[in-house]
């Protein structure tokens, strides 16, 4: 049944799905600066009245939507296969990347006028709390089951397969190649905490 406006009436998970659709949509499209409860509302076809019965601001809406549509890695039980579960991470990674999701956070990160704030919230409230990036839930995974010392993963070894990936994401423009994700596992990731593909647990 519609309202006066001709809307379908939708509560519950339907509407907030609507309201993540939109607020990523809308921030791809204008950027985080420029983010408004109007925009959102607009785009989700809702009043603004309702999303501030929920969220304060529009980035409170837009973080809570990156937080629940952004994935977690989920490495295998028996830390059995470390190559076969980076290379699956970072094949969820360029889903990831490709999805709205991930537009809106290169939307995030580019904008020159997006505060600092809403940068450092992203990571600190989605990032942080789903997981971490790509790679590190699965190498933490191994490295607290003693395939290798936890002290080889420093930020930069972390980060090595998500800013690879990334450089061939903007020098490209497509999804990497399952050769591709694999080479940077195999040439970097396994390589940086002393294992070689022959090592690696799985192999």
């Amino acid at each position: 049944m519609g309202d006066l406006n001709g809307r379908t009436r939708r509560r519950g998970e339907e509407l907030t799905n609507a309201i993540y659709t939109a607020v990523l949509e809308e921030v791809a499209e204008v950027g985080v600066g420029r983010l408004t409860m109007d925009g959102i509302g607009r785009r989700a076809a809702t009043a603004r009245t309702t999303l501030y019965r929920r969220w304060s601001d529009p980035v409170e809406v837009l973080l809570d939507a990156l937080y629940h549509m952004h994935p977690v890695e989920e490495p295998t039980p028996g830390a059995d296969d470390l190559r076969g579960d980076l290379i699956r991470a970072l094949q969820l990674m360029v889903t990831w990347a490709l999805s709205p999701a991930g537009r809106a956070v290169a939307a995030i990160l580019t904008d020159p006028k997006g505060a600092p704030q809403v940068s450092e919230a992203l990571f600190e409230r989605v990032f942080a709390n789903r997981g971490g990036t790509f790679t590190s839930t699965v190498l933490r995974h191994y490295a607290e089951r003693g395939h290798f010392p936890a002290d080889l993963l420093t930020p930069v070894v972390v980060d090595i397969g998500e800013a690879l990936v990334t450089k061939r994401l903007l020098d490209t423009g497509r999804p990497l190649a399952a050769a591709e994700l694999e080479a940077i596992v195999d040439q970097a990731i396994l390589p940086a905490i002393g294992l070689g593909r022959s090592r690696a647990p799985g192999i």
